[in-house]
């Protein structure tokens, strides 16, 4: 026995259907698509969503939602977290990315109130909440809006 002798087990493979090749073959005249209609034309092929003709699952389940495209989403740092930042006076966005406080320098940036600040700094954001520059404003500090 050797490799050029192995072949499949009795019974374990069919030949194929050869299809349209005349009367005799049993897959004559229609080649086995049946009379008329939709899949017995050539090119015919059904969709992934089709449904047989059932309303489709995309258009019985309701709309709903928008993208609103005047969203500002900004990217948040707390009062906090410029304690990351050592010994500087005058922090900017650039700093911030530096520091990993931001991940993206054309992205707007928001000073949040959590956290707390001793020492006086001057910070270049583009927005601030109310108790964030209270409190940099406590002790000394500038909140610049870009």
């Amino acid at each position: 026995m050797n490799l050029s002798q192995l072949r499949p087990a009795k019974g374990a493979t069919k030949n194929r259907k050869r299809i349209g090749r005349g009367e005799g073959s049993g897959q004559g005249v229609t080649a086995g698509r049946g009379n008329k209609g939709y899949r017995s034309r050539s090119g015919a092929k059904r969709r992934a969503w089709f449904e047989g003709g059932q309303m489709p699952l995309q258009r019985r389940l309701p709309k709903f939602g928008f993208k609103n495209i005047n969203k500002v989403v900004f990217q948040v740092v707390n009062v906090g977290d410029l304690a990351k930042i050592a010994d500087q006076e005058t922090i900017t966005k650039e700093d911030l990315l530096k520091a990993g406080l931001i991940r993206k320098k054309n992205q707007p940036v928001k000073l949040l109130g959590d956290g707390d600040i001793d020492r006086k700094i001057s910070i270049q954001v583009d927005a601030v909440s109310k108790s964030a520059k209270e409190k940099i404003e406590k002790v000394g500090g500038v909140v610049t809006l870009t």
